[in-house]
């Protein structure tokens, strides 16, 4: 656990400019998104019973919460042998078995999930070095933070939250990490975890808000990560660019 937590504090950037301007536009992030909690592990397909791609845990494996996955799309799979078989299109925590980078999506059964939605979208500005938050489609907040240096980028695309994690008073990253279903295109592994990149608290690590000094990972104010982290749960999508 120690190691795992540790490892999810190697990759942070923070990212904020007061009046730097949004990188996705008011109108480009949806209301709402529609997530699947798994009631069960999923096998994963390249298409609805499709090639077989990977599996899903049900519960994560640092908080051992319900795993929570953004669906993307969703279609009724009518042929004889699976008779009305509802199937959904989601995001996809970690990497491939033998790949590099996380697998973006895929399909899996829509059997043992709940399906709900969130309002909260989380947008991490590179350029500016801000996290944005969005609040039904609105922005509400603009945090500075710390991002990725140049040797150790904070890899941009679509992803989610997987875990809300408090961590221990005196943990690098401190007090709070949200843990994401981004991993670092460089680090393979790091202290021992997978090379996950959160967004988490700058305690114990230093660094200053605005700067490109993180291993991948984005450092947020204490305040910030305290504000985030009473309002953000598992599955909340989150774009970087």
């Amino acid at each position: 656990m120690k190691r795992t937590i540790a490892a999810l504090t190697c990759l942070l950037a923070t990212v904020l400019f007061a009046g730097a301007a949004s990188a996705v536009a008011p109108s480009q992030v949806p209301a709402q998104q529609q997530t699947a909690s798994l009631l069960s592990a999923h096998s994963v397909y390249t298409q609805p019973d499709g090639t077989f791609i990977t599996s899903v845990a049900d519960v994560r494996p640092i908080t051992h919460e319900r795993t929570v996955l953004p669906v993307l799309a969703s279609t009724i799979d009518n042929t004889v042998q699976a008779s009305g078989q509802l199937w959904l299109e989601v995001r996809l925590p970690g990497r491939t078995l033998t790949g590099r980078t996380p697998p973006r999506t895929g399909w899996i059964s829509a059997t043992d999930t709940t399906l709900s939605s969130t309002p909260w979208h989380i947008v991490v500005d590179l350029g500016a070095r801000r996290v944005l938050i969005y609040l039904s489609g609105h922005e509400i907040r603009s945090f500075a933070a710390v991002v990725g240096k140049a040797s150790t980028p904070t890899p941009s695309g679509e992803y989610f939250v997987e875990e809300n994690v408090k961590m221990a008073a005196g943990a690098p990253g401190a007090p709070f990490a949200l843990a994401t279903s981004d991993r670092s295109k460089v680090l393979q592994d790091f202290e021992g975890g997978p090379g996950q990149i959160a967004i988490h608290g700058i305690e114990n690590l230093g660094g200053t808000l605005g700067t490109a000094e993180s291993h991948g990972c984005i450092r947020l104010a204490t305040s910030a990560i305290e504000w985030l982290a009473a309002r953000i749960s598992p599955g909340v999508p989150i774009t970087v660019n």
